[in-house]
């Protein structure tokens, strides 16, 4: 698997076409997935997994459908913590996981963010 910087456009670009299931980042398995998103991200697994149970709750119960806001939302995140976070990992803070994903979704529905 290629470990260069991946736009979301490139990740959902056989989605796009209607063929999710042809996308080769989509239908990984989960750990491969995670490892994904690790690498491009910078995102640990306890992060990863809030961010993946708050979309399913949140009614994107379909495992494409929620790596695709999964992907959306750290390119999200990864726009604004590039220039100020310089840590292994994307940070948050207390509440703040919970704010941004509030805030990814908001910005989507609002077709400033476009998922």
């Amino acid at each position: 698997m290629n470990t260069e910087k991946v736009s979301l456009l490139e990740h959902s670009k056989e989605v796009q076409r209607g063929n999710p299931e042809r996308s080769e980042y989509l239908n990984l398995p989960d750990i491969d997935f995670f490892l994904f998103c690790e690498r491009q991200y910078r995102v640990n697994k306890g992060v990863y997994n809030t961010i993946d149970r708050w979309f399913y709750q949140n009614g994107i119960e379909n495992i494409i459908h929620r790596r695709i806001y999964l992907l959306g939302f750290l390119e999200f995140v990864t726009e604004s913590n590039l220039k100020q976070n310089h840590h292994k990992y994307i940070r948050f803070g207390n509440g703040g996981l919970i704010t941004k994903l509030q805030e990814f979704m908001k910005e989507s529905e609002s077709d400033k963010y476009i998922i």
